[in-house]
């Protein structure tokens, strides 16, 4: 089994990645995308999203990035995927997914799916830039109002040229909201010759086995699964049991770490509690520790309260 820890915007940064992948267990990590308009990005805003092309494209643990890039527009789209295997990215990964109404507003993410000759255009143009032997992929969900035209769109996507197709099991009007159709992904592998990772709602080794099962993928993706149980891509692999908590709480300290003398800590505590709430789902003890610390707003006082438990 084959694992990729999947981009979620304002969550799964170089820090979140650099912590996730030392836990181990992930043979990929995709970067939050990076929004293509009109120009060709400065190699600053690469770097930015992806501190890691300065250690050859790897986490400090030796898991290979992916650069994700997401726009309307195949030229453009097609420049900053040159310069973004130039800079050394493993790969390149074009968002046809992402629900947010801003992106999808301006013709981004999965308001796409409502056009397969637009994703044919813009998957054949990156294809063109992104020299063979470098994997391109791409991630779509089912659809954006219905699944009318996942097979179309997933079949654009690999006669376009792409390596891979990644399929998060919903549609845009879906959200996240559960169940993750996973059974859709085995009706679309049925008619594209590309390989498929299933994506969507994989929150135990359980959710894996089964989600394998009715996708027929024998690869995954983990997004807010990954979020929940630090060690959850160990677990589906059948290599560890769920964490405890007291090793999580280890992982949050060190976590602060990160953030508070990173230039981004100033986030800190919006985002400590985010993780919270995702860790709450598997942990009590995390719930607990939301509360303590929901008011709160300077990061030296939350991180007294996570290393109090």
């Amino acid at each position: 089994m084959h694992i990729t820890l999947a981009p979620m915007e304002g969550v799964v940064d170089s820090l979140m990645r650099d912590m996730l992948t030392r836990v181990g267990g992930y043979d990929l990590c995709v970067t939050e995308f990076i929004r293509i308009v009109d120009q060709l990005l400065p190699k600053r805003v690469f770097h930015r999203y992806c501190p890691e092309l300065e250690n050859g494209a790897l986490t400090p643990a030796g898991t290979p990035v992916k650069i994700q890039l997401l726009g309307q527009d195949p030229d453009w789209l097609a420049e900053n995927a040159a310069r973004a295997i130039d800079l050394g990215s493993y790969g390149v990964d074009l968002n046809f997914g992402c629900p947010a109404k801003t992106v999808n507003k301006s013709k981004g993410g999965a308001v796409l799916l409502k056009e397969p000759d637009s994703i044919f255009q813009i998957v054949s143009r990156v294809r063109s830039a992104v020299p063979k032997g470098h994997i391109l992929s791409a991630k779509m969900r089912l659809g954006f109002d219905d699944c009318s035209l996942a097979i179309d769109n997933a079949q654009a996507i690999a006669a376009a040229g792409a390596d891979l197709l990644v399929i998060h099991a919903r549609t845009k009007v879906d959200g996240y909201k559960p169940p993750a159709y996973w059974d859709w992904i085995a009706r679309i592998k049925q008619h594209v010759d590309i390989d498929i990772v299933a994506n969507g709602e994989i929150w135990s080794a359980s959710d894996a086995l089964e989600c394998q099962h009715q996708s027929n993928c024998q690869n995954i993706m983990l997004g807010r699964g990954a979020l929940a149980l630090p060690n959850l891509a160990l677990v589906a692999k059948g290599y560890d049991s769920p964490m405890e908590w007291s090793i999580v709480r280890q992982l949050l300290i060190a976590y602060s770490g990160f953030e508070l003398y990173s230039d981004k800590g100033k986030y800190f505590p919006n985002r400590v509690k985010q993780w919270l709430g995702y860790l709450s789902r598997q942990y009590q003890e995390a719930d607990i520790l939301f509360r303590k610390i929901r008011a709160l707003q300077n990061a030296k006082d939350i991180l007294a309260c996570i290393e109090e438990g």
